[in-house]
This record gives structure tokens, C-alpha cells and sequence, in this order.
């Protein structure tokens, strides 16, 4: 089978996506695929000649470049000199055409540019097959506030919350401190502060706002943090999550050894299964497929409130879903071979 793997592109997130793709590309190969790890912005700057999937059988070792994700998110203006063309697409040279060569494409990018949407639709539109959620259900879910309103309609708890703009003031007394403060349309923790007083408050607020036009404040909840991966619309295993300083932010999600993650969690198997129920509702609820992952907190009083779906979780190598899958015996080339085979039959209108 020919496979694209999309990775990199320019949002904070572009380290994580690039180790994820590398994952996939990886496990892919072994399955015998014809696999194809492109940068969505780099592109491929080579000239192509003649038949475009004729690049799908060379001897081409696409992730030799790619290094281990640094403990802060990358510098996407010095990304943006290394493409030649100086052109405005979001798409790099040769993208378009490889991915429409592909018999699917496995979407491994993770922050704005490819879990808003975006490409989804733009491959609809093209005929491309694709891997995760649609175009709708990825830009809802992209949306923090959007997907908490959802929440609240439909009883699953969420933390107490509100979104500012750009210019706008905190409303006085609207939510007791510590609050979270983070990008509204953001992922991997880029961009998110806890903040304890106004002046903290503001510099988070500061912060926020370098990565969206819309800053997500909501009521900090002190406790555990657990986390649930969909797979074809039930729920794997839940996992602990328990950074051995601070909290889940970029650092800790991404340097080994930063946090410790337990998997299945150690809960009573009835909240555990409430927990499960819950993000199988969010998964529908935002019309989500094919594969996602959702979070939640538990405060002192063991009550769960859930904090945001993610529609393209990541597959690196700290990564949940691949360790929850393996608990279920699944490795991860067969993850990876099932997540496209299920994209195929739904492209298809088999399922």
C-alpha cells in the first residue's frame, strides 16, 4: 500500500508531530508499505520526473533528519526561512501531488494547522483518504470553549470556564483562583500557565495570546490526571498521569522520565468505567472516528471533570495511546495498520 505520513508543518507543536510521524513511517515500513514521511511545509523539494508514484518505491530513508523533541517547542520563523520557494501555501513543494498519489494519508500532525480542520476539508474536497476525525468534528473539537459548551449540554462535567479576547478584561470575580490559563485553539500544553494572583494572571493571559487570538481560563482542579484513547469508538484502558514536578505541561509531556504513567490506572474498576463512558460520550458527541483521546481531572473529592478531546493524539515515543493500545495486546505497527484500514472502509462507505 502507498502511504504518506504527514508531519512537521508550523505550529509549537512541530517537534512532536515530526516524532510521531517518524513512529508511523517507522512502523509502517516493517509492515511492508510503501511509506512516504513528508514535512506538510517542507515539502519535497526534489524535482519529480515523470510518474509521481514512482517516489513511493525508492530506496529513500525519509526520517534521517529527525531528532529527538527538545524540552521547549521549536522556532517556527527559522522553520519558515528553510523553504526556498517563499511561497504562502501552507502546503510544501510536491505535498499535493504525493499525498493524491498515496492510497491514504496518515495525518500525524498535531496544533493548529492540522487538527482545525483545514486539511481535512481540503482533502475532502480533493478526493485524498485520510486518517482521524473529519473536517467538522476536528475544528469543534479544536476549539476548547466550543467543545466545553458541548460538554456542559450534554452533562459531562468540565471545569468552571470563560474565553477573553484580545483586549478584553477578566470579569471581576467570575472564577476564585488558581486558574488555568492557555490558547483557546492550542495543543501539547504549548502556551499554558497556572496563575495564582492578577499579576500572574496577566503574564499568563500575555503568554496565551502569543499562540492565539482567544486565551481558554478555566478553574484549576487540584488531583489526579487520567487520560482515555478512543479506538474505533470504544475506549482503551485509562492511564494516570503524574509528572514528578509541576504539571502535565510541555516539558513533562515530552522528555522521558519526566512523568510517570500508569497504565490501566489505579482506580476502583467503577470509576474507571465512569470514566471510559464519558469519553465514548465526548466522542460522540463531537462526531468524532477513527481514533482520539480525552482528558480529564479528578479533584480530592473523586469527582471527574473532563478537560478537552484531542482528535490526532500523538504517537511518540513518550506518547498514551500507543501504551494504552499495548496493554489491550495491540503493538504498534498493528495500531497504526488498523487506524488506516479503518480509514480505508469508512472512505469507501464500507462502515
Amino acid at each position: 500500500m502507498k502511504i504518506v505520513v504527514l508531519a512537521g508543518g508550523i505550529s509549537p507543536e512541530r517537534d512532536v508531530s515530526l516524532n510521531s510521524g517518524k513512529m508511523i513511517y517507522d512502523a509502517l515500513k516493517q509492515k511492508e508499505h510503501q511509506v512516504i514521511l513528508l514535512d506538510v511545509y517542507l515539502g519535497y523539494q526534489a524535482e519529480i520526473v515523470g510518474d509521481v508514484a514512482a517516489i513511493f518505491s525508492q530506496n529513500i530513508d525519509w526520517a534521517a533528519d529527525i531528532v529527538a523533541i527538545k524540552s521547549e517547542s521549536p522556532d517556527i520563523a527559522a522553520v519558515k526561512l528553510r523553504r526556498p520557494d517563499k511561497d504562502k501555501s501552507f502546503f510544501g513543494p510536491n505535498v499535493i501531488g504525493l499525498c493524491q498519489a498515496a492510497d491514504v494519508v496518515f495525518i500525524a500532525l498535531h496544533g493548529e494547522s492540522g487538527e482545525n480542520g483545514k486539511i481535512q476539508a481540503f482533502f475532502d474536497l480533493m478526493g485524498i483518504c485520510y486518517t482521524g476525525s473529519g473536517h467538522m468534528s476536528s475544528a469543534i473539537a479544536m476549539d476548547k470553549m466550543l467543545a466545553k459548551e458541548l460538554f456542559g449540554f450534554h452533562k459531562i462535567p468540565t471545569p468552571q470556564s470563560f474565553a477573553l479576547k484580545k483586549g478584553e478584561k477578566k470579569p471581576a470575580a467570575l472564577i476564585e483562583y488558581p486558574l488555568i490559563v492557555k490558547a483557546n485553539n492550542g495543543g501539547s500544553s504549548v502556551g499554558m500557565t497556572i496563575a495564582r494572583t492578577d499579576d500572574e494572571f496577566a503574564l499568563a493571559v500575555d503568554l496565551a495570546f502569543q499562540y492565539d487570538e482567544i486565551a481558554l481560563v478555566e478553574k484549576y482542579i487540584e488531583g489526579r490526571e487520567f487520560s482515555i484513547a478512543i479506538l474505533f469508538g470504544k475506549a482503551l484502558p485509562v492511564v494516570e498521569i503524574a509528572p514528578k514536578q509541576g504539571f502535565f505541561d510541555y516539558h513533562n509531556k515530552y522528555q522521558p522520565g519526566a512523568t510517570v504513567e500508569t497504565c490501566p490506572a489505579k482506580i476502583p474498576e467503577e470509576a474507571a468505567e465512569t470514566l471510559k463512558q464519558y469519553a465514548e460520550k465526548v466522542y460522540q458527541i463531537l462526531r468524532l472516528s477513527n481514533y482520539a483521546r480525552v482528558d480529564f481531572m479528578m479533584d480530592k473529592a473523586g469527582n471527574f471533570y473532563c478537560l478537552e478531546a484531542n482528535t490526532l493524539p500523538g504517537m511518540a515515543p513518550t506518547s498514551l495511546l500507543p501504551q494504552e493500545a499495548a496493554v489491550k495486546g495491540i503493538g504498534f505497527g498493528d495500531l497504526c495498520e488498523g487506524i488506516i484500514k479503518d480509514a480505508l472502509a469508512k472512505n469507501r462507505g464500507i462502515i
